[in-house]
């Protein structure tokens, strides 16, 4: 397998990771999002699909973002009669989001991304070795 196809697997790599990166800010930044009118809806949970893309003449696999969606969970309810947001009752719903689930899945992502940037530091090394054999 040639080295520039190691870099462009790592690389697909990373961009999956980096936009599973941007989803799980996004929900950590609307964890206490709530509707903006009684009994109306609060931030949805975004969840992340990756896919596989397969390059026919190298048979070479690389990681896509198949699609960007919502968690579809029921909401968590606390009785707030105080908020604008609140029902009839007095409850407000709250955004599906956990945030010890979204930093799990931050480190998992972070990890993942560095595991690629490592591949593509090697392959970046043994190109510039090879390189410099040459000479």
């Amino acid at each position: 397998m040639d080295i520039d196809k190691f870099l462009a697997i790592s690389a697909s790599g990373m961009a999956a990771q980096a936009t599973r990166l941007t989803v799980i800010a996004q929900n950590l930044a609307n964890a206490d999002s709530t509707g903006s009118s009684p009994g109306a809806d609060p931030y949805r949970r975004k969840t992340i699909t990756f896919g596989e893309q397969v390059d026919r003449a190298g048979g070479e696999s690389e990681v896509t973002v198949r699609a960007v969606g919502t968690d579809p969970s029921d909401f968590p309810r606390r009785y707030d009669p105080s908020n604008p947001a609140a029902d009839a009752a007095g409850y407000v719903k709250l955004p599906n989001v956990n945030p010890i689930v979204e930093m799990m899945d931050m480190r998992e992502a972070e990890r993942s991304y560095a595991a690629n940037l490592a591949v593509m530091q090697t392959a970046r090394g043994m190109l510039t070795r090879t390189i410099a054999m040459l000479k």
